[in-house]
């Protein structure tokens, strides 16, 4: 990820010249754009237009076709950063916008429940980040045949789990869902990584394609479209005795 703002490009004119003019400490941003995530450090009295030139060099998106959420709420490109509660080490959401009513005459509006529903599942996404840091330390040290609690493979599966709950409790329509549902294949593959890392863990002399093997497969057919429903974690239990079914989240 970049920290900072691109120092130049023809299309930053207007940003390039409000930053060249702040002196001060700058403020820093999370950006969540789908499964991406763009960090940037601006001047607090930026505007919100500008901003969105700053962001164009990273997502690729042309600010004309930028919508960014702050608490739920689209913010105007004259509103200023200082002036709109938007501080140090905030959150946005970064949507695509319609480039034109004839180009996509479908588009649906990003109304407020669709941007909260965002913005939950950038925090959900923001800690399944940290658990998957995890599942790759975790992989190291059954790659280097280090030692490893076996409670290591049930905690990190039942935290992973906790995450999934949140999701199946978000009311999710539109992009919103389509988050969602990436970030639910992206658990299940590492709930799955974790099962077959505790497999190798214990049978260090199988080779991977059979561990893999003998891992149960996971059924998670029964999942629906975040109802809620989703059935809560038993008392520590082996990772790979979790029956839920993904598929409830299409």
């Amino acid at each position: 990820m970049n920290l900072g703002i691109p120092p130049q490009n023809p299309n930053l004119a207007g940003s390039q010249e409000a930053i060249g003019c702040h002196v001060g400490p700058s403020v820093r941003l999370s950006v969540t754009h789908g499964l991406k995530q763009y960090d940037v450090a601006v001047p607090p009295q930026i505007s919100i237009g500008d901003l969105k030139k700053v962001l164009a060099q990273q997502s690729g998106l042309d600010p004309a076709n930028q919508k960014l959420l702050f608490r739920g709420k689209e913010k105007e490109d004259s509103e200023r950063l200082h002036t709109s509660g938007i501080k140090d080490m905030a959150r946005l959401v970064l949507l695509e916008a319609p480039r034109s009513q004839e180009e996509k005459p479908q588009e649906e509006k990003i109304t407020p429940e669709v941007a909260r529903a965002c913005e939950a599942i950038a925090r959900v996404r923001a800690e399944v980040d940290k658990l998957a840091d995890k599942v790759s330390t975790l992989e190291a040290a059954v790659n280097g045949h280090k030692k490893v609690d076996e409670k290591e493979f049930i905690v990190l599966t039942e935290l992973l789990m906790v995450q999934l709950l949140k999701l199946d409790g978000i009311e999710a329509e539109g992009e919103a869902k389509i988050q969602r549902k990436n970030e639910v294949k992206r658990i299940q593959n590492l709930v799955e990584a974790t099962d077959v890392l505790k497999v190798r863990y214990n049978n260090p002399f199988v080779d991977q394609g059979r561990s893999v093997q003998a891992t149960p497969q996971t059924d998670w057919a029964t999942f629906d479209s975040g109802s809620g429903q989703t059935p809560q974690p038993h008392a520590p239990q082996p990772a790979t005795q979790i029956t839920e079914n993904w598929e409830r989240f299409d």
